[in-house]
């Protein structure tokens, strides 16, 4: 694997963000990580001090928020010192369930981190990296971007933006020695996907952070602009790509579209 001296982590304090922090550390590169929970940055960042002797910094910030959001993106403009490896980890799934049903004003903050932030950071990134020559960006989406499953609209739709525009950023700078990726796992063992669980979505086997961390930087090593760790989810997002939309309904989530409608009705109805 290419080494990234430093490397800047978002939604680092749990989950698969505290994963890559861990393995990042591991093989030697000195991180900033970025979560609004600041005191569980700092135990991770003590942690990971004391076991792999890096450097650490921490920022407390939401990226929902523009503030938070304009400063992480100054730390990766700078270039002293630069930022070699960006992962682009934050996201929540937000409210499952029929769109017509939602707060509006919900989905737009869930929007802001899902895909407003992924986009600006990677944007704030990528000029410098291509610049020295070196550099990656891991864009964590998802293989709902892929499976378009009733009830996870504007998850979904973020989802499908980020693996896109990983595509295409990684076809311009790719030749300047910079590989972006869109990282798209199934279903993880993280406070993410329990969150999703108790909505009422399982999409398949449950996969370790640790095994979705090791794959995401191999297919980093390797230039590839798109991976989808583990083979059961590989094998269901080439059904949703290339299968017809029917059949693709009653192999996946058989029912799922008439639950949501159901749930919709009786929603309109009350």
């Amino acid at each position: 694997m290419r080494q990234y001296r430093t490397a800047l982590v978002t939604g680092a304090s749990g989950g698969l963000g505290a994963e890559f922090a861990r393995e990042l550390a591991a093989r030697g590169s000195a991180l900033v990580l970025v979560a609004r929970d600041e005191v569980r940055l700092e135990e991770l960042a003590r942690e990971l001090r004391k076991r792999h002797g890096v450097d650490v910094a921490v920022m407390s910030a939401d990226l929902s928020d523009p503030a938070g959001l304009a400063r992480v993106e100054r730390r990766l403009s700078a270039e002293e010192p630069p930022i070699d490896l960006l992962v682009n980890n934050a996201g929540v799934i937000g409210e499952v369930g029929p769109f017509a049903t939602r707060d509006p004003d919900t989905e737009e903050r869930n929007l802001r981190l899902n895909l407003l932030a992924v986009m600006r950071l990677t944007h704030a990134a990528v000029g410098g990296m291509a610049r020295r020559r070196h550099g990656g960006v891991i864009n964590v989406s998802s293989a709902m971007g892929f499976l378009q499953i009733p009830g996870g609209s504007s998850y979904a739709a973020a989802k499908s933006f980020v693996t896109s525009l990983s595509q295409i950023v990684h076809s311009e700078v790719r030749l300047l020695g910079v590989h972006v990726l869109a990282l798209c796992p199934g279903s993880t063992r993280t406070n993410l996907h329990r969150s999703g669980t108790r909505r009422g979505w399982t999409l398949g086997r449950v996969r370790e952070p640790g095994f979705v961390v090791r794959e995401a930087l191999a297919a980093l090593a390797a230039g590839r602009p798109v991976h989808v760790p583990g083979g059961e989810y590989k094998l269901k997002v080439f059904l949703a790509r290339h299968a017809p939309r029917r059949l693709v309904n009653r192999l996946l989530y058989p029912g799922w579209d008439v639950q949501t409608s159901r749930r919709l009705a009786e929603s309109l109805d009350a």
